[in-house]
Order: C-alpha cells, then sequence, then structure tokens
C-alpha cells in the first residue's frame, strides 16, 4: 500500500485559491504563539522554523501558511505522489512573513508507515484536505508519530459531509446520504475515514491530554467560479451513483440524469451555489 487516494495536479490546481479562502485564520494565527511566539528574525544562527506537510500535493498549504509564520523555514513536503512535489519543489518557493523564501524539502511517506523519526524535528506539522481519505490505522499513525515529537499539529479542510445546495431539491438528501458512505468505502482492502475523520484525530489529540481548538469552514461555491462548481458537482454526484450501483435501492440511479440536468441547467443560468462543509484541528502539547 503506497498510501491514500490519487489526486491530480489540474484537480488541485482548481481547488488552491477556494481552499485559501475557506481555511480557517484564526486557527493559523494562533500558531505562532503556540511555537513560542518567535519573532520575525529569528536569533542568528538559530535553526530554519521546520515545518512537516503530511499529503502535500503541489505546496498549496506551504503557499498558504507560510507568509503567516515567522522565518527563517524549511517546509518538508511529504507525499506518496512524487510527481506532485516535485511541481512544489521546482516551482518559485514561497516567503515567510518578512519576505524570505522559504527553503523546501521533499519525501515520498507512504502514510500507514509513518513513523516519529519521519517528523523528527518538526515544529509544525500539517495536512490540508487528509483526514477524510485516510484509514483509521493511518489517522492514528499520523497522531502518534506528532505526539512523540510533541509538534503540534493543524488540520485543515476535513470533509463534514454536509453540503447545502441552493436552490434545495430533494433529491439533495439522497446524494449527499450516498456521497457520505461513498467517503467510508473499502479501496484495496483499505477502508476510509470520510467524514469521521476530523472527529477521530480529534479525540485521539485530546486523549492525549492536548489542548485541541476546532473551527467550522465552507466552500462557497458559486457563479463567480463555475468551473471549480461544475467539476465539484459531477465529482459528488458520481461518486453517489458509483456508491448505489451495488445497491438494491435504485431511487437515486433512476433520477440521477434528470437531476444532473436540473443543476446543469440552473447553472448556466448563474443560478445554482453549494456550502461545502469542512472542519479544521488545531492542537498543541500542555
Amino acid at each position: 500500500m503506497s498510501g491514500v487516494l490519487e489526486v491530480s495536479a489540474d484537480w488541485l490546481a482548481l481547488r488552491e485559491a477556494e481552499d485559501a479562502r475557506a481555511r480557517s485564520r484564526r486557527l493559523a494565527r494562533a500558531v505562532p504563539g503556540i511555537l513560542g511566539g518567535v519573532p520575525d528574525g529569528r536569533a542568528a544562527g538559530a535553526r530554519p522554523l521546520a515545518v512537516h506537510d503530511l499529503g502535500s500535493g503541489t505546496g498549496s498549504m506551504m503557499r498558504w501558511l507560510a507568509p503567516q509564520l515567522p522565518g527563517p523555514q524549511t517546509w518538508v513536503l511529504h507525499d506518496w505522489n512524487a510527481g506532485l512535489t516535485a511541481r512544489a519543489v521546482a516551482g518559485e518557493p514561497p516567503e515567510d512573513r518578512s519576505g524570505r523564501p522559504v527553503a523546501i524539502e521533499s519525501r515520498v511517506t507512504p502514510l500507514d508507515r509513518l513513523a516519529p523519526a519521519d517528523l523528527a524535528g518538526a515544529d509544525l506539522v500539517t495536512a490540508s484536505a487528509l483526514l477524510d481519505v485516510v484509514t483509521a490505522q493511518e489517522a492514528h499513525a499520523i497522531v502518534d508519530a506528532c505526539v512523540a515529537v510533541g509538534a503540534p499539529v493543524l488540520l485543515p479542510l476535513s470533509v463534514t459531509g454536509d453540503v447545502e445546495l441552493r436552490p434545495w431539491d430533494p433529491r439533495d438528501i439522497l446524494v449527499a446520504r450516498a456521497f457520505n458512505e461513498h467517503q467510508r468505502r473499502e479501496v484495496d482492502g483499505r477502508r476510509l475515514l470520510g467524514r469521521f475523520g476530523a472527529p477521530i484525530a480529534r479525540g485521539l489529540l485530546g486523549r492525549a491530554g492536548w489542548h485541541v481548538r476546532t473551527a467550522l469552514t465552507t466552500w462557497r461555491l458559486d457563479r463567480r467560479d463555475p468551473r471549480l462548481l461544475a467539476e465539484w458537482f459531477d465529482g459528488w454526484l458520481d461518486a453517489a451513483v458509483e456508491q448505489e450501483e451495488g445497491d438494491r435501492d435504485r431511487v437515486l440511479l433512476d433520477q440521477a440524469r434528470g437531476y444532473r440536468e436540473l443543476r446543469r441547467d440552473q447553472q448556466r443560468l448563474g443560478a445554482l451555489s453549494a456550502v461545502v462543509y469542512h472542519l479544521d484541528v488545531l492542537a498543541w502539547p500542555r
């Protein structure tokens, strides 16, 4: 097993701006104080702030968070897809809060085998949009490794399973229910956590005696970014239909085509919008 589900660089690029808007800045603003209130311009000779990003993809979390933290910084990008991290390393590095480029390293790291040694020296661990696509074993490995090294964690954008579409349609409920079941499916012997990922990580961190803060965050999709809305909706409905194909109850399958056509017509008219709810988690040792 090499890691969690594969995602395309195109999808990551399409969602990056909305991810950046949605993540909790309240939790991000709390991070420097948790790290000891390190001011900009660390003491001469001090080592850089080490941030380890799990499931880093092409580095969107780094581009969002690095400018909000003091420097100098070194980001260690962990992903099972070396092609994605290669894009982050090859691109223009983001700057820290004082305008200095951050240093970037990358590692191929299967999450089911994540160990404290993989996070050695970490001052902060991040993982954006990850917890809903890992297994219980992987969630425990992430929390155990962070607790072992004593590194605070910032875990934004885990889906809660709650979605609101406007205009409302009664079929929304059927699709949401099937999608949430699809998020919990088994893939190559791996049972995904889906909407339970963030609550489980929050509970594990709390049980370890850590301080835990959370924030409910949202994607707000509408005619301002029609491509993202269309891609999200098609992926949401496709997953629900896939889940229902093996079910005896074919109510959703019988209605899916008409539902899709209605929503596409509404989008062409600029009348469709969606709110997708996420949970962000920040935790640190007592």
